[in-house]
């Protein structure tokens, strides 16, 4: 399988060097002075034995821990597809891949282009059409279809996935026990426990709760994934002004300290369990009372705490390609492209959320499929400019002379193919009266639906899965 990860080639920063050590240092002043608030006796006690100082559950952490945690915390973090092969490398390359929901509440309907409920059945169009498109690497599965029990609705969307997925999983879990089960259900699927943590095709996916919380649910994840070797990201989802201050240096610091904490505990449970730092600093919205998903300041934030993470050497996950509005507007489609630059400019390593719309209440197969053609666009554009002596050659000035063409000459002929051309998008001579872009995405998921064979899961493995699944639904009838 082909590995679609982006070249960055531009230099770009949102922050200076010392703005960043700034942030790094107040940020472990807040773990040594002001500490963090966590639940779950396990983690507790590994705090504890490790040097942390416990008034309850008000921990506060020595610069000592922090650093040898940072030391252990792996640089690189490989994440492959269901046949073992490596997918997304997040490494000093600054390589940066991107990935859509697999299930979500709510769905745009790409033939009615009316919003409902998300159903099972969906789960199977949004796979397809990500295992498809070159430029999406990953999918969420959440456990969200409105026609599955929510007791079992993890497990059930996980299985789902993975049946008409081949690339990256990410998942989250409703609750502390089913996250063991989706690990032993991915294991399954991996040829074993030793071969899922060897190359590893999953991911998950949990967040402390801002301000300075690490509740047992969070604790808990983290434990099980570092147990069993399972990369994990950990994602404080921070509401300037709601739930973290409105400046946005504090919020940065705020932000630090409860990934250093989360990068602390798991290197606790087991040192040198793969540990992706996630942020999510947006604005809470005075209007409206939502947490924006297009706000510019939640971008430049992201931006800002991805030179975090970079600071520290570790992969960062970030948001884009994604909209407050409700439909296939203007407004969706200016939102979700700035985003896509600003992620191609940052540090970003895996991006999360295209396609999700109406601040994460439901998601669009048409923005997933315009979101990819605009990536392939950017891509080109965030390659940057570097030449070589080759490049500098004059001489085909001199052979087509003061106004002549270089339609014809072997240079135009040998390299016209590097520039990009859209699909979806228009550059026709004479354009039609109305745009035909939403039309040109909804032709391509039907074809992709119809046409597109995911890779299939061994025969044996497929029966496992589906008795596993129908056993699940059954118990909740």
């Amino acid at each position: 399988m082909k590995n679609y990860s982006i070249e960055r080639n531009i230099n770009f920063s949102v922050m200076s060097q010392s703005d960043i050590e700034m942030i790094h240092e107040k940020s472990l002043e807040v773990l040594e002075r002001i500490g963090m608030k966590i639940s779950g006796q396990r983690m507790l006690t590994l705090l504890k034995e490790a040097g942390a100082t416990l008034d309850g559950e008000i921990v506060k952490i020595p610069r000592s821990m922090v650093e040898k945690a940072l030391k252990s915390v792996p640089k690189e973090v490989i994440i492959y597809n269901r046949s073992g092969e490596p997918h997304i490398i997040c490494n000093s390359k600054n390589n940066v891949y991107f990935g859509t929901h697999a299930d979500q509440l709510e769905i745009i309907d790409p033939y009615t282009g009316k919003t409902r409920k998300f159903l099972k059945k969906d789960t199977e169009l949004m796979c397809k059409i990500a295992d498809f498109l070159p430029n999406i690497d990953f999918v969420l599965s959440v456990g969200l279809s409105s026609d599955i029990d929510p007791k079992v609705q993890s497990q059930v969307s996980f299985i789902e996935t993975v049946k008409h997925f081949s690339k990256p999983i990410n998942f989250s879990t409703n609750n502390i026990e089913s996250l063991q089960e989706i690990i032993d259900i991915a294991a399954i699927v991996a040829g074993g426990k030793e071969k899922l943590q060897e190359k590893p095709f999953v991911f998950n996916y949990c967040e402390p709760i801002p301000p300075l919380t690490h509740p047992i649910e969070s604790t808990e994840k983290l434990y099980i994934s570092a147990e069993n070797k399972i990369p994990v990201v950990y994602m404080p989802y921070c509401m300037m002004g709601g739930t973290s201050p409105i400046k946005k240096a504090v919020t940065l610091i705020q932000c630090n300290s409860e990934l250093l904490c989360g990068i602390v505990m798991t290197q606790l449970v087991n040192e040198g369990a793969p540990f992706i730092y996630g942020a999510m600093p947006s604005v809470f919205d005075m209007k409206t009372s939502i947490g924006s998903y297009a706000a510019p300041e939640f971008h430049l934030m992201i931006a800002a705490a991805s030179e975090m993470a970079n600071f520290y050497g570790v992969p960062f996950y970030g948001t884009a390609a994604s909209s407050d509005s409700k439909s296939h507007d203007a407004q969706m489609f200016t939102e979700t492209s700035y985003e896509i630059l600003s992620t191609l400019l940052s540090k970003a390593n895996i991006v999360h959320d295209v396609g999700i719309s109406d601040h994460c209440n439901s998601v669009s197969p048409v923005s997933v499929v315009i979101a990819n053609e605009t990536i392939e666009m950017l891509k080109h554009y965030s390659k940057g400019l570097s030449f070589d002596e080759a490049d500098l050659d004059l001489s085909i000035l001199e052979e087509v002379g003061h106004g002549g063409h270089y339609l014809n000459t072997k240079q135009t002929r040998k390299n016209f193919k590097s520039i990009w051309y859209p699909e979806l998008f228009s550059r026709k001579m004479k354009n039609p009266d109305d745009s035909e872009v939403i039309q040109n995405a909804v032709n391509k998921i039907k074809h992709i639906y119809e046409n597109h064979k995911v890779q299939p899961l061994d025969e044996s493995i497929l029966n496992k899965l589906n008795e596993m699944q129908k056993k699940y639904e059954d118990s909740v009838k």
